[in-house]
């Protein structure tokens, strides 16, 4: 009996958080229970739970978790600064004249948007508010339309800078140097957040082009679902190119200045994300956006959404240190290790279990629960520690377009007409999905794609 009971523990919580309980005090809330019952029994060593206020202040005094909140605050303030509105009209009006151009300027947008704040549920939503209407009366189809808007507004998990790329990048780490000393080796060589951004921007990069070549071929083969602005409405804009410029060139520049920073080794990730949280209270002043009240409303956000991040991360530290006390990183290793195919199998397996749970859980959940546990393990197998990464970051992306619980599923549905059904969301983000499996088969099978970028900067 005793060895299920890391399975049981495991169960526990999703049972927990499938009743509808917070995620944070679900996972806490079922390792101290059975923590309790282990100790009362006997067959908990309370020293895992002594370790508890030690893991919590290595938690809060993490200075790569700093830059969560500051990234958060620079997607909120550029959200407020009405930069999405005046992207996605300007690159409307520039791809107007193809059929399916709309698709292809959400896409490029959700790229852009993706690259300058970050923020999925933000990007998500804006481009619901101003495109979908737009797509829908020009004679765009419902699904391709929903689908559209919320694959690309996905594209904020995976390319850079990413908010889950800097939490991957702290948990790889961790993961890194555990396997490092599992094997006796005492490196100081480490995985950094910086190694995690230059490894995602090319598949980042690919996943764009795979979007923009889907909607072509909507546009060569059914042109009818995604057809051309009116040429009319198109001769009735002046200055288009100014236009272009002024609505492109900051958000590039703060762009270039927050990537160009870390990848040049010029600043720590955290350092770069305050530098992006003051360029865009300065791109908001200078678009006369800013205020007092914008200011208190940004912070808000911000303290929101960091707060959910940090207090997530600590019950499931509670959570992985009860599992690891029952044994359940020992029962983990040992059956990926004995599966047929080696590390191969183990790999599959891996990341099948991780595409599942996203139909269930967010990605916050499934990167400091699941991955802590399987990353040492795929790591002592001799995996690459940036293609591991970048792996497990493309496929949490699917977790915010799996049904039934894919959040960028329900951000759009929660501004969306009623004229759209659920089910037309449903449909239109499927394709999406499966490019996005398709691009980690190609990731898997060519880790180049990764490493290539790091190797080639780092040496």
């Amino acid at each position: 009996m005793m060895e299920f009971l890391p399975l049981l523990l495991f169960v526990g919580a999703i049972f927990v958080l499938l009743l509808g309980y917070s995620v944070a005090f679900a996972l806490a809330g079922t390792g101290l229970l059975f923590a309790a019952i282990g100790a009362y029994t006997g067959h908990f060593d309370s020293v895992f739970l002594e370790a508890i206020p030690n893991r919590l202040f290595g938690i809060m005094n993490n200075e790569v978790l700093i830059a969560v909140p500051l990234f958060v605050f620079m997607g909120v303030m550029l959200e407020k600064s009405r930069i999405a509105e005046e992207l996605l009209d300007t690159m409307a009006l520039l791809f107007g004249p193809m059929r399916g151009g709309l698709g292809i300027s959400v896409t490029l947008v959700g790229m852009l948007l993706a690259a300058s704040t970050g923020i999925v549920g933000a990007t998500v939503v804006t481009m619901g508010l101003l495109s979908l209407p737009t797509m829908l009366r020009r004679g765009y189809d419902p699904s391709i339309a929903a689908g559209t808007i919320c694959a690309s507004g996905t594209l904020g998990q995976i390319i850079p800078p990413s908010i889950v790329l800097v939490l991957l990048g702290d948990v790889i780490s961790s993961a890194y140097q555990q396997s490092q000393l599992d094997r006796g080796i005492f490196s100081p060589d480490t995985v950094t957040v910086g190694d995690l951004f230059l490894g995602a921007l090319i598949p980042g990069l690919m996943l764009v082009g795979a979007y923009i070549l889907y909607i072509v071929f909507k546009a060569i083969t059914k042109p009818e679902l995604v057809p051309a602005i009116p040429a009319e409405e198109r001769d009735a804009v002046n200055n288009l190119g100014s236009r272009v410029l002024k609505a492109l060139v900051p958000p590039v520049l703060l762009v270039g200045l927050v990537l160009g920073s870390i990848l040049g080794g010029l600043a720590t990730p955290t350092e770069a994300a305050s530098v992006g949280a003051v360029g865009a209270i300065v791109l908001s002043m200078a678009r006369k956006s800013f205020s007092l009240n914008v200011l208190r409303e940004v912070m808000r956000s911000t303290t929101q959404v960091s707060s959910m991040v940090f207090v997530i991360l600590i019950g499931a530290s509670i959570f992985s240190l009860v599992f690891r006390g029952y044994g359940g990183d020992d029962m983990v290793r040992d059956f990926l290790t004995e599966l047929p195919g080696g590390v191969v199998g183990a790999m599959l397996l891996v990341m099948l279990v991780i595409f599942l749970l996203g139909f269930f859980l967010d990605f916050i959940e499934i990167t400091f629960v699941v991955i802590p546990i399987v990353a040492p393990i795929l790591l002592n197998m001799g995996l690459d520690p940036v293609w591991l990464g970048v792996m497990f970051a493309l496929n949490l992306q699917t977790s915010f377009l799996t049904p039934p619980f894919g959040f960028a599923l329900f951000y759009l549905r929660g501004v969306a007409p009623d004229s759209i059904s659920t089910m037309q969301i449903y449909r239109g983000v499927i394709p999406f999905i499966a490019i996005q499996l398709i691009a980690l088969a190609l990731l898997a099978y060519w880790p180049s794609l990764a490493t290539w970028l790091p190797d080639l900067v780092y040496g």
